[in-house]
């Protein structure tokens, strides 16, 4: 799920709400023939009825990459991964997970360096729905007001309480680096080198959600973000914030 900070104007104070999953704000339907590199992450608390609660992108046959935040302290038993399936719930393939890889500088308060490996316990077959996702290098260019385009199961509003089952997708824009730091100030919030702000700005509507956390930011079809916080959902005046993968490009390399 993407962690949701909620404003709370009265006594401005922030709050982070983790393990809230996130929606595709402002979207439309969409199948895994378009996505065949998202993968579904699957969340359960007793090891029975695995839920969907964040996403991720597989990167070879064995690793997904996602958001740290998502099953920072969780035992590995309580998640899998659902791939080649454009539904949240059925389906695909489905495996059990041998490791998750923390970044070492993951740091849950502040969520910089938001960004983990999952290990798949069984070498994953690819296939047209299945495939690798291109990664951005380190070198990666990505100017401001680029077209990127965010997928998942996540909500499809701020209000309700259930992803999609169906897999959807929207497209939002890059934002400045210092137009998006310079908002999360009234957020307490710090926006580092290694974030990455797309969205609607001054417009709003179109986002991703809780639900969506740890899932793709394409840009050309490579994957330059990785969906990790933000205030609400689809807010006009604070963009969706994610992991800059060209950051990790050679972190990732090396433990995917």
């Amino acid at each position: 799920m993407r962690v949701i900070i909620v404003l709370l104007a009265v006594i401005a104070a922030v709050a982070a709400v983790p393990k809230s999953p996130q929606r595709i704000i402002g979207g439309s339907a969409t199948t895994i023939d378009n996505y065949p590199s998202i993968a579904a992450l699957l969340y359960s608390a007793t090891g029975n009825n695995f839920r969907q609660s964040c996403g991720g992108t597989l990167i070879n046959n064995r690793s997904i990459l996602t958001a740290a935040h998502c099953p920072f302290r969780d035992p590995i038993t309580r998640w899998r991964v659902r791939i080649g399936s454009s539904l949240a719930h059925s389906q695909g393939l489905v495996y059990g997970l041998s490791s998750i890889i923390f970044h070492p500088n993951f740091n849950y308060d502040s969520m910089d360096s938001d960004i983990a490996i999952m290990r798949a316990a069984a070498s994953i077959p690819f296939s047209n729905v299945i495939q690798p996702g291109s990664i951005a290098g380190a070198n990666y260019n990505l100017a401001d007001n680029q077209v990127v385009w965010a997928a998942g199961w996540g909500r499809t509003h701020p209000d309700v309480s259930l992803g999609a089952e169906q897999l959807r997708h929207v497209q939002v824009w890059t934002v400045n680096q210092a137009i998006c730091r310079n908002r999360y100030v009234g957020a307490s919030r710090i926006i580092t080198d290694n974030m990455l702000c797309s969205g609607w700005l001054d417009v709003g509507g179109r986002d991703q959600c809780a639900g969506d956390s740890g899932g793709p930011l394409y840009h050309n079809r490579v994957v330059v973000g990785v969906s990790s916080f933000g205030i609400s959902c689809g807010d006009r005046f604070y963009p969706g914030v994610n992991v800059r993968v060209s950051r990790f490009t050679s972190w990732i390399s090396s433990n995917a």
